[in-house]
């Protein structure tokens, strides 16, 4: 693990004089810029369109047909080891991260009964990589000496500028099918990773691919092995957080909607939140890409024609789809608690909530059956709801076929539409953290990091890179921001070529 202070580092504990800032959107980026500015003694005003935290990680308040309450979720989410920054907003709340359960594997599940397991694996690479490939069944001796070498060695040779210079224009799927794996291994071994990024990978940068291969495995110190969050994330993280903000003095408005911001009279710029305006020193917005440009495009005093073009440029991938079902009959003992699968349909990964979620467990001790939650992470466009269900409960059969002539007993579906995209060529015009504009700054999982980062771990580290930008002229102490190595094991390559 490596500690990045980012911008300049700070001597000063808390700001000097009485500060505000307004923090739009209250999901994982906003919430730890709003962690970091509150604890620095800024007077901070987070604001939340929804009823609840979390953003696309967060959870609410249900009910059953049977009237049982329960908490549903946007779908299942893996905590991993080198999650650092993501551990260390965590430990506001919980010191120990008892709200974690390590998995003892997760294993790929392919058609005709295959399996490609990650347990036992050595953490640090290049061994990881060298045991995976030797244990892989789909890939013979023969199969790797026809591996395209050169394309296979850059998922070794991470390095932010020469990634993403000579991949950001490939396609992910051109990257792996110029790697000329077997098709069986490329499916097992590729296919699940680079769709659980919600980017197809045809529409998505292969140096995006490159970096999440190295932050997830080729560059990551910790091993494979995730962590899951053991009670419903409103419990066990959300309500929490909630509180630890207002105990920092935080005002947390719910169902408060950022729509404009605008040059400010009293302070340096002026927030609307559900129509009224707030003076304030500094903002942050930490939105959903819709929700970002709709603000940008209704705040002609955020002028910055870069600023404002590099917004309008991001874009929104595929939907994904979570459909949780309560059924009446059991999974299979020998089953884990999560299985990433590949082959059949549009399923991406089958969770059985109950091995692992203390709410779910009490379900199914007090009904039997099992939660099972069924996730596709790049829907086709133009798939229909009801397309989808008979799709995805295919797959489910075909996988676990004892849950073949189960009885549903309860259902909830969702798809959802609201995911960045990384298309090939998107980094060089990526919004950064920092703007142009004095006192703003954006946060989220769809800005660009000089770090290698992704999905939740992104979010949180944009959100400090956020509050430290805003108080670094003021020399304030800095919230410490932590990375995996920024370079591959076999990096400081630039005389190196692409594959074409």
């Amino acid at each position: 693990m490596q500690t990045l202070i980012l911008p300049k580092d700070g001597e000063q504990p808390r700001v000097s004089s009485a500060q505000t800032a307004v923090i739009a959107g209250g999901g994982l980026a906003g919430i730890a810029a709003a962690v970091v500015l509150a604890e620095r003694g800024v007077s901070v005003v987070l604001a939340e369109r929804e009823d609840y935290l979390g953003g696309r990680a967060g959870a609410w308040t249900d009910q059953l047909s049977s009237g049982e309450k329960f908490q549903m979720e946007r779908g299942f989410h893996a905590f991993f080891r080198q999650y650092y920054n993501v551990r260390s907003l965590l430990r506001r709340i919980d010191p120990q991260l008892a709200c974690l359960k390590q998995l003892d594997d997760y294993p790929i599940l392919g058609p005709g009964g295959q399996v490609q397991s990650f347990s036992g694996l050595p953490v640090k690479p290049p061994w990881n990589v060298i045991a995976l490939t030797k244990q892989a069944p789909t890939l013979s001796f023969l199969d790797l000496i026809k591996v395209n070498k050169t394309a296979a060695l850059a998922m070794m040779q991470y390095e932010r500028d020469w990634t993403y210079g000579n991949y950001d224009q490939m396609t992910a799927g051109a990257y792996l099918l110029s790697l000329n794996f077997p098709p069986d291994a490329h499916q097992m071994l590729f296919d699940v990773f680079a769709r659980s990024f919600f980017n197809p990978g045809e529409d998505m940068s292969g140096a995006e691919l490159l970096m999440m291969f190295h932050f997830y495995f080729a560059g990551n110190p910790e091993g494979l092995i995730f962590d899951v969050v053991n009670k419903p994330f409103s419990t066990a993280i959300w309500k929490p957080l909630e509180n630890y903000l207002k105990n920092l003095g935080v005002d947390v408005r719910s169902n408060c909607t950022v729509t404009r911001v605008a040059t400010g009279t009293d302070k340096l710029w002026s927030v609307e939140l559900n129509g009224e305006q707030v003076q304030t020193d500094h903002v942050v917005l930490a939105l959903n890409v819709p929700a970002l440009q709709l603000v940008v495009a209704a705040s002609p005093d955020l002028n910055n024609a870069g600023f404002r073009s590099s917004v309008e440029s991001l874009g929104l991938t595929n939907p994904f789809a979570v459909w949780r079902l309560w059924l009446d009959q059991p999974a299979n003992s020998d089953r884990k608690a999560f299985a990433g699968t590949t082959g059949i349909g549009s399923l991406d990964n089958i969770s059985l909530y109950h091995l692992f979620e203390d709410e779910s467990a009490e379900w199914v001790e007090q009904h039997g059956g099992a939660v099972v939650e069924l996730h596709a992470y790049g829907v086709e466009p133009g798939t229909t709801e009801e397309e989808l269900r008979e799709d995805l409960l295919h797959a489910l059969h075909s996988f676990y076929p004892e849950f073949v002539g189960a009885n549903v007993i309860d259902e909830r579906f969702l798809m959802r539409g609201d995911c960045p995209a990384f298309a090939p060529g998107s980094d060089a015009i990526r919004p950064d953290v920092a703007t142009a504009h004095e006192g703003i700054t954006l946060a989220g999982d769809f800005v660009r990091l000089p770090l290698p980062t992704a999905l939740m771990e992104r979010a949180v580290a944009s959100g400090y890179l956020a509050a430290n930008t805003l108080l670094a002229p003021q020399g304030i102490k800095p919230e410490p921001i932590y990375s995996i190595p920024l370079r591959g094991i076999f990096g400081r390559h630039s005389r190196l070529k692409a594959v074409s």
